[in-house]
């Protein structure tokens, strides 16, 4: 894939944001197929330090809300007016995902960029804490982490070289988040599959200097990106 709309922003910027594989090439395949209109209110969910936040505004021309638990909403509002944006088009939001603090029906789509697997895997999470903020029609587009297929019953020893067993219970197929995802009522899954900006997103996230990256690098180096893919989740709320 050509990642024309990624290809605009600054390496050095993105590699001082990034939290993890590239989440803007994450973004731009996961919206490709999307017609999310222009002036779109957009929640980016778990959007970390706010770099996928800036791309889903100067990219998509969409208003953001970049909701995080971890972040702080002020630095993230720093690093926004230091993009050209202002609050008229971007803003941040200290938030828990189960516990968003928005009205029903506020969002015409929800982004979710490699943060999904840490507070969706409860099947109750996306019909009881997500859907209800989204527009009947609206869109939830999700990439997360995944495997080619679980193995936490015999973890790779690749595997174990830059993450726990506990970590990697983050981690899941195809299969289980089809499971997971379709619990849901009032949904239409669109398609669930595998990314292909996997390999890409990585490479570009083990080139940072960031301490996680050098961590994930033993992993990686070994051998365990065979084990491992990006999977989109795109739904659509009836």
């Amino acid at each position: 894939m050509n990642y024309i709309k990624s290809k605009n922003y600054d390496t050095e910027i993105v590699r001082q944001k990034i939290m993890g594989p590239n989440p803007l090439k994450l973004t731009e395949e996961l919206l490709k197929d999307i017609d999310i209109p222009k002036g779109s209110t957009v929640m980016d969910l778990g959007s970390g330090q706010g770099v996928t936040s800036v791309f889903l505004v100067k990219e998509y021309g969409f208003r953001v809300f970049a909701a995080d638990l971890w972040s702080d909403p002020s630095e993230n509002m720093r690093f926004f007016e230091q993009m050209g944006l202002s609050a008229e088009n971007i803003i941040p939001i200290h938030a828990d995902a189960t516990a968003l603090p928005f009205a029903e029906e506020f969002f015409d789509a929800v982004v979710c960029i490699d943060a999904y697997n840490f507070f969706g895997r409860d099947k109750e999470y996306l019909g009881k804490h997500l859907l209800p903020f989204v527009k009947h029609g609206g869109y939830i587009c999700i990439a997360v982490p995944g495997m080619k297929k679980d193995c936490h019953a015999d973890i790779p020893p690749e595997l174990l070289l830059s993450w726990t067993p506990e970590q990697l219970d983050y981690i899941h197929d195809i299969r289980y988040w089809t499971d997971i995802i379709s619990a849901a009522s009032g949904i239409e899954i669109l398609s669930i599959h595998e990314m292909e900006s996997n390999e890409e997103a990585w490479n570009d996230w083990l080139s940072c200097d960031n301490p996680y990256a050098i961590e994930d690098r033993k992993s990686m180096e070994a051998g365990a990106g065979k084990y491992m893919n990006f999977i989109a989740i795109l739904i659509r709320r009836r």
